[in-house]
């Protein structure tokens, strides 16, 4: 089933809410990936990392609805990190300019220290 491409599991580490993307980022995935979104900032995640670590693809859907959610982070004054995302993907985000508005790891222990250093010193 197409529906069932991509799991999303919510964690929560030293104060940042992670949201990972297990399966393909298709338009398959925009319910999934915005009601976990919604259910971060509604709990009141200042800080959010999306881990791809465990994702194979993205298309062009799943990248504009990537674009909604920074566009979201931006309006609701949180700070957005990616991390887990393969080389070919880096430089696609970094090509459509979401890495202007989401810092892009390559692990998600590097974005928990990033964030840390953040919270210090806002």
């Amino acid at each position: 089933m197409l529906e069932d491409e991509l799991n999303v599991n919510i964690r929560h580490r030293e104060g940042v809410a992670i949201i990972d993307l297990i399966g393909d980022v298709t338009t398959f995935a925009e319910e999934k990936i915005n009601n976990a979104y919604r259910q971060v900032t509604t709990q009141g995640a200042r800080y959010i990392l999306l881990n791809f670590r465990q994702n194979d693809y993205i298309n062009s859907a799943g990248i504009a609805i990537l674009i909604g959610i920074v566009t979201e982070v931006n309006q609701n004054g949180q700070k957005l990190a990616i991390s887990g995302l393969s080389p070919h993907f880096q430089k696609i985000f970094r090509m459509v300019g979401l890495a202007q508005y989401a810092e892009i790891y390559q692990t998600e222990e590097e974005a928990l220290s990033a964030f840390k250093r953040l919270s210090a010193i806002e």
